[in-house]
């Protein structure tokens, strides 16, 4: 955070500047390439060693409303997200949010508060199957188009409209530049999809996070019975597209082993559990040609099975690393390695009369995770098992193809750890498996994992016995927390850290500071209305909305955590200003008729700047007045 502010600059009710962000981060490596304050993108070019020719033509993705996208991924947000404590579970404790609203504003409400914070994003997003398409973005004015979406049902996008695949790019690609900047230099992403957009789906992935930076195309087994309505082929699985912020940075794990794989461990002596497995190369790319220091004998005793570099009275079988074929192979171990691990090594004699070398792999450290495959059976993962999770906790299931916890744990295990307080976000939280899955895994591992659920308030069909989609998810997480307690209960737990299973519900909604409207004014009455305008501006707090509800949109709009707590600090004649932070980082001051005695008192918390409402002060000198006095201090001013 940068302290050094101008004392009396005033906090804007709109998200992060996104294009200002970015342009002020390349015009500080490369001034050269900006003239007057705009970017001379040939410049830039030739610094880079690309020089513009006749030539125009180059491999690229485009559709139609591409530049549009890119534009409303950068158009700043007018909205804020208000608090809902009454909905929530521990809100004063937890570290999870669930945020009901369109995930274009939220995702660019995030940007200050948790830019390059996220561990993990996994997302869910619409297949295009042509069914149940309610993000049909508009540009020009968001908020509204969102009002209007929640109050309706879904609209289908079928291929038939000639703007099938148009319709989904457009609504993904915005989001993912938005999620990109999101996450850590370590983070990674994981989106689950089908055949209808996985082409597409890789082909922005590659331009928002970098070809580079592709990890795999995980094929998942989601139906292992097949679906009936599939033309010709029985489709029996989906995809998860991963992908890492930077491919460089150490980002993803290995997966501990299964039961079956820990089964395999089935020998033993003072060095514990441990399995077999043969020294000699089995890759026939490898032999003594192209490995020659890899090729050498060793000497077995047939008696004690030990095994060394050299013939003794007690060696005296000979073994090469040769095929069954008798053809010279090579060794996995060089002749140093050898040598200092020899006592890892033991003879076996095949039933076909052939000697092999064989080393001890133990079941212990690394030896018990490994690397995932791309192709994920396991029969948990299924949809059928996401089903049962949700009938057992509602007894009937209030929601189509509800993901299973086990597929969203593996992705998990995957891409966060267990103790850094990571953060993972799904911006298409769906009846929020996410969050069931994180606290599941918390509970399983110990971890401190912490979510945040972003999903549009779509109504749900007339026979549900829920209002829209984010019911149905809010109540998940009640219930799945309810049962992690009662499962693990606190009898259990005592020996463990504290389950958080809590969350924070926060909603989308327009901003408490009123944003100046600057459309034109026409016609004879022209001066008055800008009068008025200019009037209803000098309070900027919009009216009805809450103190705490302003101060939460100045934790979002300065970039601070919506789950920092907040101190209620109290002042003479009984008013109130709100501290947010352990430590107090910053005071935000709603009260009237602030004299530099209050700022005295505000002050004794040393916070770092103190946020007041333009009617906290009688009048300017007053205003003056409090001012010198926290300047004095060290504490700088920002208004509402």
């Amino acid at each position: 955070m940068n302290e050094k502010m101008n004392t009396c600059d005033r906090l804007s009710g709109l998200s992060m500047d996104i294009e200002a962000t970015e342009r002020e981060k390349l015009q500080s490596v490369f001034p050269q390439c900006f003239t007057e304050g705009r970017l001379d993108i040939d410049k830039l070019l030739n610094l880079c060693g690309e020089y513009i020719t006749d030539d125009f033509e180059k491999y690229e993705f485009k559709w139609k409303g591409k530049s549009e996208c890119l534009q409303l991924a950068g158009k700043r947000s007018a909205g804020t997200l208000r608090p809902c404590p009454e909905e929530s579970v521990d809100w004063d404790s937890t570290q999870n949010l669930y945020i009901e609203g369109d995930n274009l504003e939220v995702l660019k409400l995030l940007q200050t508060s948790y830019y390059r914070k996220v561990k993990m994003i996994y997302i869910d997003p619409p297949y295009n199957t042509g069914n149940d398409f309610v993000y049909a973005d508009d540009f020009a004015d968001p908020l509204t188009r969102y009002r209007e979406v929640t109050k309706q049902t879904t609209k289908s996008n079928p291929e038939t409209m000639g703007r099938f695949h148009t319709n989904w790019l457009n609504m993904m690609y915005p989001r993912l530049r938005l999620a990109a900047n999101l996450l850590r230099d370590d983070g990674v992403i994981f989106i689950s999809i089908d055949d209808n957009e996985i082409d597409n789906l890789k082909k922005i992935c590659n331009e928002v996070f970098g070809e580079e930076n592709f990890v795999a195309q995980i094929v998942v087994q989601t139906n292992p019975r097949g679906r009936t309505f599939d033309r010709f082929i029985a489709k029996t699985h989906e995809y998860v597209l991963v992908y890492s912020k930077d491919i460089d940075v150490d980002g993803l794990r290995e997966i501990p082993k299964d039961d079956k794989a820990i089964a395999g461990y089935s020998k033993e002596d003072e060095g514990g559990k441990y399995r077999l497995l043969e020294l000699r190369n089995r890759n026939p790319v490898f032999n003594r040609t192209n490995r020659p220091l890899m090729f050498f004998p060793f000497y077995a005793d047939p008696e004690r099975l030990d095994v060394s570099l050299e013939p003794t009275e007690r060696h005296t079988i000979e073994i090469f690393p040769r095929n069954s074929q008798g053809e010279d192979g090579c060794w996995t171990w060089g002749l140093v390695k050898a040598k200092n691990e020899t006592s890892l090594l033991v003879a076996n004699l095949a039933s076909t009369g052939k000697w092999s070398v064989f080393r001890k792999d133990y079941l212990e450290g690394s030896s018990l995770y490994t690397k995932s495959k791309a192709l994920w059976l396991d029969k948990e993962m299924n949809h059928e098992n996401g089903k049962e999770v949700m009938g057992d906790l509602f007894g009937k299931t209030p929601f189509d193809f509800p993901k299973s916890v086990d597929y969203i744990k593996k992705c998990l295990l995957l891409g966060t750890s267990t103790d850094n307080n990571d953060i993972v976000l799904d911006f298409f939280s769906g009846s929020a498996t996410t969050a069931h899955a994180v606290m599941q895994l918390n509970a399983e591992d110990e971890g401190n994992r912490h979510f945040i659920c972003v999903q549009l308030p779509a109504i749900c069909p007339e026979n549900s016995e829920y209002m829209n989609i984010c019911e149905i998810g809010k109540e998940r997480i009640r219930r799945a927390g309810k049962k992690l307690t009662e499962t693990d209960g606190q009898a259990t737990l005592e020996e463990k850290p504290p389950l958080d299973v809590g969350f924070r519900v926060f909603k989308l909604d327009s901003s408490n500071l009123k944003i100046w409207d600057e459309s034109p004014l026409v016609g004879e009455d022209a001066a008055d209305l800008f009068l008025k305008r200019l009037d209803d501006y000098l309070d900027v707090l919009v009216p009805g909305r809450s103190a705490i509800e302003v101060v939460y949109e100045v934790i979002l709009k300065l970039g601070y955590d919506l789950c920092d707590p907040i101190t209620t600090i109290d002042l003479p004649n009984d008013r109130q200003v709100y501290g947010v932070g352990e430590d107090v980082s910053f005071i935000v001051c709603l009260a009237p008729d602030i004299t530099p005695e209050d700022a005295k008192i505000m002050a004794d918390y040393a916070p770092g700047r103190i946020i007041f409402a333009e009617q906290c002060f009688d009048n300017t000198e007053q205003k003056s007045n409090v001012r010198l006095t926290l300047k004095d201090k060290g504490i700088s001013i920002k208004t509402l």
